[in-house]
């Protein structure tokens, strides 16, 4: 779907690591705004019920990270999977899964997420308040391309799986060129 929305300011607050920092978690913690991932670049976002949970880390991030260098040649300058996790949880699964590409973005109290609209109770899973399943292509902060998940509703019995797949979203980037 194509749409022209601004993304929501938000200040999302990341863990980097900083080889100044001693002892055992050599990390430190950065505000990041929403700004400093979308202005000034051509993005895809996508968001997922849950960092560690079966169709987040057996299909949909892997892939992306996979594909990175295809979403490249169509003009794309990062790829950001979106979670309500914190900052600690998105590095241990980036770590987990031995990331290079896709940068992960920890929305730790859900805010973006709500303020994408995408946010609903997941309380049938026992995961509270979670992020719908979705991807946006967006440039310069403004998304111009949508891909939802069909369903959206608060516990949601199924995990719908496939318009924002990254085969998918790039079939979409392909076909517009």
């Amino acid at each position: 779907m194509t749409v022209q929305k601004k993304v929501p300011f938000v200040t999302f607050l990341t863990r980097v690591h900083d080889k100044s920092v001693q002892g055992p978690n050599p990390y430190r913690w950065e505000e990041k705004t929403s700004d400093d991932y979308f202005a000034g670049k051509r993005v895809i976002l996508f968001s997922l019920p849950g960092a560690f949970t079966p169709t987040c880390s057996t299909y949909q991030l892997p892939q992306f990270e996979e594909l990175y260098d295809e979403f490249e040649k169509e003009g794309i300058d990062a790829i950001y999977c979106l979670s309500v996790n914190d900052a600690f949880v998105m590095n241990a699964w980036g770590k987990s899964l031995g990331l290079k590409q896709v940068e992960l973005i920890p929305d730790g109290s859900g805010e973006f997420t709500r303020k994408m609209g995408m946010l609903v109770a997941k309380d049938n899973l026992g995961f509270g308040m979670r992020s719908w399943r979705y991807a946006a292509l967006i440039n310069n902060g403004v998304v111009e391309h949508w891909f939802e998940e069909e369903g959206f509703s608060d516990n949601c019995e199924a995990d719908p799986y496939g318009v924002s797949s990254p085969q998918n979203v790039l079939e979409t980037l392909k076909a517009a060129a």
